[in-house]
């Protein structure tokens, strides 16, 4: 029997441990998708080559990442804060991330919608320390830290026409995972860029990757500083719909570009809108976040490859 063409069968040393079925739910900020394993006793091991399958757009349920929810007494971030629950922030490639601006967004709508938390204002623990979600209607905001602005490099991008593509200068932006923001020249349109491989960046400023945002002027919002349109590549994952700390780095450059150190920005991403708040203090982050569906995943279909990358590699 050739079992690479039997559900279920391929990979199944990688299930090793998992239990048969899995609760979980299905949730996305600005098309910024996730799957959401509630793992409330912390027992759960999910190598990385199994949270590739999950994320799997063909033979699993399809993400961006997987957040699994667990205690936050068990993580160190969480250390003497009044967070009970921990983000456990993975790529769709497996690899284990830093921090997600839109994933804490949808794992705050969960925590809401799930009776975890109190309604209203609420921390949570995360890689990058912890931030504090607020449920207001269809929208979430999460107070991240500030974004810093450390230097500049260059990425090259493919560009429709360009054989070798086309190289752009951009800013450097820590947002407790690394992010690298290129403004569009005049010539060029966020529509031409070829984001079905990863940018050339140097691998000297980026030892372990970096998301690269790509920006243009938006027409002018009113009431804030800046607005913004931006696509994404993000390390581990590839183009999304949306990336919120990218969001938060494309405004902490305009800001920056500016001659300022705070002010506020609107974002606009292929899956939507989102608003940014650059203070003194730190950075809000504000958009929809959705819950869209719950339900049971059988371990035992997934499509698990013998391998997957290392954790603590990559992060989005």
């Amino acid at each position: 029997m050739d079992t690479t063409d039997t559900p279920g069968l391929a990979g199944l040393a990688g299930l090793a441990g998992l239990p048969e079925t899995l609760e979980f739910a299905k949730g996305h900020g600005t098309g910024n998708d996730f799957v959401i394993i509630p793992d409330p006793h912390d027992t759960l091991d999910l190598p990385p080559a199994v949270v590739a399958a999950v994320c799997d757009r063909r033979f699993g349920l399809g993400g961006d990442g997987v957040l699994r929810v667990v205690p936050a007494t068990a993580h160190p971030p969480a250390a003497g804060s009044a967070a009970r629950w921990f983000m456990d922030y993975r790529n769709a490639d497996g690899s284990v991330a830093e921090m997600c601006g839109n994933g804490a967004r949808v794992f705050a709508r969960y925590l809401a919608e799930s009776g975890l938390v109190d309604e209203g204002e609420f921390p949570m623990a995360t890689r990058t320390g912890v931030v504090v979600a607020r449920v207001s209607g269809g929208e979430v905001t999460v107070t991240m830290t500030r974004p810093r602005v450390s230097g500049r490099s260059t990425a090259r991008v493919g560009w429709r026409g360009a054989a070798s593509g086309r190289e752009l200068a951009g800013v450097v932006v820590d947002c407790g995972n690394p992010h690298l923001v290129c403004p569009l020249p005049p010539d060029m349109a966020l529509s031409g860029l070829d984001l079905t491989a990863p940018p050339a960046v140097d691998t000297g400023v980026f030892p372990s990757g970096v998301n690269v945002e790509f920006t243009s002027p938006g027409e002018g919002v009113p009431e804030v500083d800046t607005h913004v349109r931006m696509r994404v590549y993000e390390r581990g994952v590839g183009e999304t719909l949306s990336c919120g700390s990218g969001a938060c780095a494309a405004a902490a450059a305009a800001v920056a570009d500016a001659g300022a150190d705070q002010g506020t920005a609107v974002v606009d991403v292929p899956g939507g809108r989102l608003r940014v708040a650059l203070t003194a203090a730190g950075c809000e982050l504000t958009g929809p976040a959705d819950v869209v569906a719950r339900g049971t995943l059988v371990t035992r279909r997934l499509r698990v490859a013998a391998s997957g990358p290392a954790a603590g590699g990559a992060a989005g």
